[in-house]
């Protein structure tokens, strides 16, 4: 589930569409769209590598972000 959200968060800030069953919420793409920009942006487009590092940055990301990944099992 959490790599959907990722996966979501991914295509949102490369500027495209999300199309998933389980996307993230507008509300919880903004809240983690800085963080992804901010400590993940070598891997915009690469969903995979996107969750990895979010993930690894988790302890880094705003509360907001940290709640999103964490409601999603990450």
């Amino acid at each position: 589930m959490i790599k959907s959200v990722l996966f979501s968060l991914t295509l949102i800030v490369a500027g495209g569409a999300a199309v998933s069953s389980e996307a993230a919420t507008k509300a919880e793409q903004a809240a983690c769209r800085s963080d992804a920009m901010k400590y993940c942006s070598a891997h915009i487009g690469k969903p995979s590598e996107m969750n990895a590092c979010l993930l690894a940055n988790k302890s880094s990301l705003s509360e907001a972000c940290r709640k999103v990944i964490e409601a999603h099992g990450g």
